[in-house]
């Protein structure tokens, strides 16, 4: 019998290397293991950074770390509303993906909320 319906491409699966050897996270880590702690309000204010040569943003100077941080949690929080409102649109292999990516959110602003409240800044008020 004749088939009526086309085959299902075959998925390609690139090559990746794990995150683990990635060279930046490599880095990182060793950085994280050899220097001291820092304490949040040690750090110098943020120096004027361009986002991109295309991009019409940047990141103003002197803003403190604090005031960095702060920022980050309202960022983190949007990317993770706007991910569950995804999730819930996909299906299949979409959803985990997307689910795995609203959990690395979640992890994130738990750091950086708790670092905040731990320097007495609550980032829901």
């Amino acid at each position: 019998m004749k088939n009526t319906t086309p085959d299902c491409p075959t998925p390609k699966h690139t090559q990746r290397d794990d995150h683990q050897h990635d060279e930046a996270t490599r880095h990182i880590l060793k950085r994280l293991r050899q220097d001291p702690p820092v304490a949040l309000d040690t750090l110098k204010p943020t120096q004027a950074h361009d986002i991109s040569p295309q991009s019409p943003f940047a990141v103003k100077a002197d803003v403190r770390a604090i005031e960095a941080l702060l920022h980050v949690s309202i960022m983190l929080k949007s990317a993770e509303e706007v991910s569950d409102e995804i999730t819930e649109l996909a299906s299949g292999i979409e959803r985990g993906l997307v689910w795995s990516l609203v959990h690395s959110v979640e992890m994130a602003r738990s750091l950086v909320d708790a670092l905040l409240k731990g320097n007495g800044v609550d980032p829901q008020a």
